[in-house]
Parts: structure tokens; sequence; C-alpha cells
């Protein structure tokens, strides 16, 4: 059966997420029931609204009967924040649907065997050359799940370099989880989170390429470390012997990397192009008060066209690029009543009055814990959540209309709780075993999940020290705007 282009939400996976959100919406709409009513005055402070926290009083429970907590979902989409919520869905198909495509017409390995091809002989360049190319697409353009059909590609060449499955697995999928993790203009993360928190879209990008070179370097130097020691000594691999039979089975794949394609290359310098627009605009919008409101949907304009043109460029014919765009939107299409699901989370508690009686409870021991102390709280949560809830966008919507106000209330900057939101949606989704990318990843290979999990066990330490003293640094330097 022929792998199907762009990210593709797996039966179980949507099963899971869906029943996860539906209870949270039964326990959302129950609270309402238990919890007295409360209210605080919203103030305006530099031209965006927030909280006077001395302002918070009981109100009578306005009406909001049981039936509606099953149609909140729908109800969502005139709500105040439903026209967010409509730009925010139709920029993640339009962004989704131009990778689908860039995938399906070969675009997306014709640019990795571009890298390969550039740095031939010289191993260990292209070892980081590689690493950093999947983490800037996972960082910038948000690409996580289509480089699982890349995996196979990427094992290949390092079979063909003296290594194993690992360092296979850790050029590809690893590296683009921790740009994703990092990001710099993520949209499924990043651009989800700061619309939601009104900020300027892609602002605070200074400080996330900071974090973005710091991550690459402590991934960079795990993962040549480990690749050396299997040159001293190939026993040194955790899955030799396994390795053995499957090198017999990529070398076809491997194969593939060594002829250029000059349509390809084409393809590659168009959406190029529009690579250096959409950069264009991510860094004009905090600037550029007429941009400003409509980067996002920009961005995604930008996405689609980059992406069309490339397929078409591609050589691959129309009928594929099409058939990549709907397969990438079929892909994406469960992700738009998850989406709805979580987003009707913060509406039913808000429709029963009770969202500032529990951020009035929730505000206090905060408080006394300390800005810092919080920010971790919220890193913690994101972790916890990503367990049971895969989409990166659905998290979104669940976690930051409840974090944002009580990030105010706190004295944390909701630019950083959006960065420790990033922190912990991006890096644990390699880590746990309900994810279906690492589950799928995997499968295309001989490494079982706890081999996986002792090979990543001292990355994982690293990464969340650094993340956890960039989330410090944040607090410290009042990261902002706001």
């Amino acid at each position: 059966m022929e792998q199907k282009a762009g990210a593709q939400i797996g039966k179980r996976a949507f099963i899971q997420s869906l029943v996860i959100l539906f209870v949270l919406m039964m326990v959302a709409g129950i609270l309402t029931l238990v919890i007295p009513a409360g209210q605080y005055t919203r103030i305006q402070v530099d031209g965006r609204e927030t909280i006077d926290p001395a302002s918070f009083q009981l109100i009578q429970h306005p009406d909001y009967p049981i039936w509606r907590w099953f149609i909140a979902p729908f109800e969502v989409l005139g709500s105040s924040s439903g026209l967010t919520v409509i730009v925010i869905i139709v920029v993640l198909f339009f962004a989704g649907g131009a990778f689908a495509v860039m995938d399906k017409t070969g675009t997306l390995r014709a640019f990795i065997g571009s890298i390969v091809r550039r740095f031939s002989g010289r191993k260990y360049t292209l070892l980081w050359m590689v690493s950093l190319a999947f983490m800037f697409l996972g960082a910038t353009l948000g690409t996580f799940e289509e480089v699982v059909l890349l995996v196979p590609v990427m094992i290949a060449l390092s079979y063909s370099l003296g290594w194993d499955a690992l360092v296979g697995l850790g050029m590809s999928i690893l590296a683009t989880n921790m740009g994703f993790s990092a990001a710099i203009s993520n949209p499924y993360t990043l651009g989800v989170a700061q619309q939601l928190a009104g900020l300027p879209l892609f602002s605070g990008a200074w400080f996330r390429i900071i974090i973005f070179i710091v991550i690459y370097l402590i991934f960079a130097t795990f993962l040549s470390a480990y690749a050396r020691k299997i040159d001293k000594n190939p026993k040194d691999s955790l899955v030799h012997g396994e390795d053995n039979a499957e090198r017999e089975k990529y070398k076809a794949v491997d194969a593939s990397l060594i002829a250029e394609n000059p349509k390809q290359n084409r393809a590659m310098s168009f959406f190029g192009f529009f690579m250096l627009f959409i950069f264009a605009v991510m860094l004009a919008g905090p600037f550029v008060p007429a941009i400003s409101d409509y980067s996002l949907p920009i961005v995604g304009i930008l996405f689609l066209i980059g992406g069309l043109g490339a397929g078409f460029l591609s050589g691959a014919g129309g009928k594929t690029v099409w058939q990549g765009l709907v397969e990438g939107w079929g892909g994406l299409a469960p992700s738009v009543p998850l989406i709805l699901m979580a987003a009707s989370i913060r509406f039913i508690i808000d429709s029963g009055g009770v969202t500032d009686t529990i951020l009035h409870a929730a505000a206090e021991p905060f408080q006394q814990l300390g800005a810092f102390p919080a920010s971790i709280v919220v890193y913690a949560l994101a972790l916890g959540i990503e367990f049971f809830i895969a989409s990166g966008s659905a998290k979104a919507f669940l976690m930051m209309p409840i974090v944002l106000p009580l990030a105010d209330l706190i004295g944390v900057t909701r630019q950083t709780a959006v960065l420790a939101y990033i922190f912990g949606d991006g890096f644990s989704n390699l880590a746990y075993p309900t994810n279906p990318v690492l589950l799928i990843s995997l499968g295309l290979t001989v490494v079982s999940y706890p081999k996986w999990l002792r090979w990543t066990a001292k990355l994982w330490l690293w990464v969340i020290l650094a993340t956890v003293a960039f989330l410090g640094i944040a607090v410290a330097i009042g990261f902002g705007p706001f």
C-alpha cells in the first residue's frame, strides 16, 4: 500500500484524542455547575486587554443549559475567538498542503539529496549539515510528520557512511523534532500560540534563534559522539547485529541520492524564492502595523503558492501535484474537529461564567511560587498533556486560553508562557510511545522502543536542563514584547 503524502493523522491517535477532548468538554461543563461564577474587570494596557488582579468578585450564574455543552464546538465558531480559529485552520491547510505536494513530487527528497552530493566525502560535515537542514525545516516551517517518508533515505545514508540505524533516525526525525521544539517560526505551534496570545506573529525571534543554536550544538555533539564511537568499534552500536540484514534492503534507496534532477533543482529554487518572501513577512510582521494582523494568512498563502509552483516545476506532472494536495488536506482533515473541540473547552467554561473563578483560585498559589517556577509548571503541563494529545495545534487551543490570563496574573510575560508551551509540546514528541510518528519511524527500522529510549535518554536530560535555563533567562529579562 502506497504511503500517502504529507501529515497523516492515524485512526487510533484520532480516536484517542477525540475521546480525551470529549471527556474534557464534559468535565468543563460539570465545572460550570459546581463552581461559583466570578468575574475580573478587564482593562486596556498599551492597547491590549488584560486583567485587573484586584477586581475579582462573585456574580450570578449565567443561564447555560447542559445540551449546549455538546454543540460548543460549533458555537465556538460564532464566538469572539471564532475568526481566529477559522484563520488558523485555513492556514494549517495551506501550509500542510504545500508540504504534501513537495513530498508527493519528490522535492523534499531532492533537497536532502542535494546536501548529500555537496558534502560527499566529508562524512562528519555531512552529518552536521544534514542534521542542521532537518532541524531548520522543523524550526522554521514546522516540518515533522512529513519527514517520516525520508527516514529510509537517511538510514540508507547512515549505512553507506558506516554507521547504524540510530544515526539515520538521529539525522532525520530526531533532528527535525529538535528544530520543531526550538521553533523560530513554526506556524503550527509558535504561530498558533502567538496568535492566541495576541502577540505580534513570530516576535521574539532573536531569543529563539539563540535557543536554536544552543539546542543544535547539544544535539550535534550527542549525535557525532555516538557516530565516532561506532567508527572506532562497530560493536558499540546499540543495534549491532540487527543492522546486518537491513543494510542490503536499503542499498536501492541509497542509490536514489546519487542522481541530480534539473527539474527538481528548479522546483527547489522556486520554493526557496517564496521562502524569502515568507521570512520577509515573518521579520516585518512585528514591526509593520499594516501587515501585523495579517501575517499568518499571508504566510499560509505564500506557502501554498510556493508548494504548488514547486510541484508543477518538479516534472512529476499535474495529476501528482493535485493528488499530493488532496492527500495532504485529507490527512489534516481530522485535525479540524480536534481543534474545534479543544477550543470549545474554554468556550464552555466562559459561557458558564467560571473561567475567572478558576483563574482566581489558581493565581494565588502560583503567585506564591514566583514567575520562574510558574513557567516550569506550564512546561510540565504541556509535557503531561502531550502524552494524551499529540496535535500541537489542538493542544495550543486547549492550553493557551487558560495559561495566558494566568501568566498575566502571576507576572510571567505571554511570550515566556508561549516559549514554555513550545518546549513542552515539542521535545516530548519523540519520547512518548503514544506518538504515532515515533512508532512509524521505529517501525521502518530495527530499533525497538526500549533501545530508542536508552539511546536518547542522555540527550533529553541535557535538553531539559538547557530549556529550563532558557525559561529562567526569559523570566529574568521579561522576554516580550509582553
